[in-house]
């Protein structure tokens, strides 16, 4: 839900832990990149195309790496969130953004979307392949701190804080 929160950083940094306690998180599994085609030749929708975005020059699709043709990509680990309707998940991007930065050292890139039916928006979130290639165990242990944060047990990622 995209709302407007007067709140205290303070505020603000509870309810977003009470938001990542109650999203659905996924860890998806492979290596992804964007497949860039020009704007007259739009690319194909596959069942493993997860995002089109374009800009004035050029459709980018959110792929599989074994998808992107050979070419030279950039290419990023994947974890999703999808949250419960009615949630202020306002900041949400921002806040875990700026968590990731101080305990991996990493930007990321967040494409969102929303369906309704599963309750509204959901965001893909992107780290750098050498952050992947670091090992799925890695991503594994990530996501199972995440989960432990959802689920309230005490130990939990600094960036999770």
């Amino acid at each position: 839900m995209v709302d407007i929160s007067i709140e205290t950083e303070t505020q603000t940094a509870q309810r977003l832990r009470q938001v990542i306690a109650a999203a659905e998180l996924d860890v998806h599994a492979g290596v992804w990149c964007f497949r860039e085609s020009p704007l007259a030749d739009p690319p194909p929708l596959t069942p493993h195309t997860l995002a089109v975005v374009r800009d004035a020059e050029r459709w980018s699709a959110l792929v599989p790496v074994a998808e992107a043709d050979g070419a030279e990509v950039e290419k990023f680990g994947l974890f999703s969130f999808h949250f419960p309707a009615g949630l202020d998940n306002s900041g949400f991007v921002g806040w875990l953004a700026g968590h990731l930065k101080r305990a991996l050292g990493t930007g990321v890139f967040v494409v969102c979307g929303s369906n309704r039916e599963r309750g509204g928006i959901y965001d893909y979130w992107g780290l750098p392949g050498r952050i992947a290639r670091r090992g799925r165990a890695r991503d594994r242990r990530a996501a199972g701190a995440l989960k432990e944060r959802r689920c309230g047990r005490p130990r939990r990622p600094a960036w999770c804080a």
